[in-house]
């Protein structure tokens, strides 16, 4: 008997989460709000732990192709420029975990996952889609879903009437102000964090030669911090400056354009180098786009058991489940995960001693403290990233001290889940 998943979500996890599962045998049908599928122009870190599901999902040559493998991560002091510590990465990660530590613009991740999802016969994407509400039988899910047809919205006239459409499950990987959650769970919205991403992209040749890189550099200075590495083969420049602040308008509405001038203001106190670079990107910023976007950065605490991640015939993957801060760079990655785990748990369809709500559970148990742990170590990460007096003189002084030894992360490459 083949099982249907509905899948509510398009991005890089509701792709992953429909590759695993159309390989664990069951037929997926995929509901994007979009009216095409796109990834917004930011880059994405992805650990060896990630890279190796991504090889196993047979996206070796596709993630080759597209991303960047730089050879060390570097951690600087903000304000004095000073090198606190470097972490090997090139070869000693594929020597040390078996798999390589990459970098890719998240468009690219996006769509190579959407090229390997197209490829299966057992996949239907549906895009203008928006989920309105579901009914869980504890045997099967009914799904209410609404065609937006954006173009005839956009007149002013009012959307399609509802669908309905039955499956064995529904996967819940709708983003950090998920529907699905809410209808699941009926919690709080997102708590927002009180800081703000400023990020940048632009090709390499549009900076000076001396502000170039191929490898992961941190910038930490007091409430600050940036990072920057390369992405597209090498031949563009991610940029990301996080510091501390609020945005007004909407925060469901997480894109938008930023004043370079309000970057430069909150950075002045850095290094030349530094301050240099957001000059840079300021100054080189593609025509007729702005240099620099603005995301409010929101949150939810981590999750305290597996009854937040799934319930009867429902699962929540990715920030659905478990929106978390970039200081560990594992938010693509923790999705990633997720689906990989979703496809060894729906692998079991043929098993009558288990039916959805168990294979959902068993999801659910297998992922949600590694999520809670990374949630928790993302949040302390930004404690220490912007820290300020005795704290901040206490990490460098560790990191010059025990450097390679502070930076890798073993509990975090070296665990991973196999992909069905």
């Amino acid at each position: 008997m083949i099982r249907q998943a509905l899948i509510a979500g398009g991005g890089i996890g509701g792709l992953a989460a429909a590759l695993s599962a159309a390989r664990a045998g069951w037929e997926v049908r995929l509901y994007e709000r979009a009216a095409m599928f796109s990834e917004v122009g930011a880059g994405v870190q992805l650990g060896p732990n990630v890279t190796r599901l991504l090889h196993g999902w047979g996206l070796k040559d596709a993630l080759a192709h597209s991303a960047a493998f730089p050879s060390r991560l570097q951690v600087r002091d903000a304000v004095s420029g000073r090198e606190l510590g470097v972490l090997p990465l090139g070869e000693r990660a594929l020597q040390k975990y078996g798999a390589p530590y990459a970098t890719i613009h998240r468009a690219d991740l996006h769509a190579l996952l959407l090229q390997a999802v197209q490829a299966q016969d057992n996949v239907w994407l549906n895009l203008d889609t928006c989920v309105a509400s579901y009914a869980d039988s504890g045997r099967e899910v009914t799904l209410q879903v609404e065609e937006m047809a954006a173009s005839v919205l956009a007149e002013g006239s009012s959307a399609k009437p509802l669908l309905e459409v039955e499956g064995d499950a529904l996967i819940g990987a709708d983003g950090l102000w998920s529907r699905i959650r809410q209808l699941m769970l009926n919690d709080a919205p997102p708590r927002v964090t009180g800081h703000l991403a400023y990020r940048a992209m632009l090709p390499q040749t549009s900076l000076p030669e001396r502000l170039r890189s191929q490898q992961v550099t941190v910038w930490l200075g007091p409430k600050l911090h940036v990072v920057h590495y390369p992405v597209r083969g090498g031949e563009w420049l991610n940029v990301v400056a996080i510091v501390h602040g609020q945005v007004e308008g909407d925060l469901q509405s997480w894109d938008h354009s930023a004043n370079g001038a309000e970057l430069q203001k909150a950075t002045r106190f850095t290094a030349a180098m530094l301050r240099d670079l957001i000059q840079a990107v300021t100054d080189g910023g593609l025509e007729n786009q702005p240099a620099w976007r603005l995301w409010a950065l929101c949150d939810r605490p981590p999750m305290s058991g597996a009854h937040q991640q799934a319930k009867g015939c429902v699962a929540l993957l990715g920030d659905a489940a478990h929106p978390m801060r970039p200081y560990l760079a594992q938010g693509a990655g923790m999705a990633i995960e997720d689906a990989a785990e979703l496809g060894s748990a729906l692998a079991h369809a043929l098993d009558p001693a288990l039916d959805v709500p168990t294979m959902l559970q068993r999801y659910a148990l297998n992922r949600w403290q590694r999520n809670a742990r990374v949630q928790a170590r993302s949040q302390r990460n930004g404690q220490i990233f912007h820290a300020q007096g005795p704290l901040r003189w206490a990490r460098d002084a560790s990191m010059t001290l025990l450097r390679e030894k502070v930076l890798d992360l073993p509990w975090l490459y070296g665990a991973a889940n196999s992909a069905p």
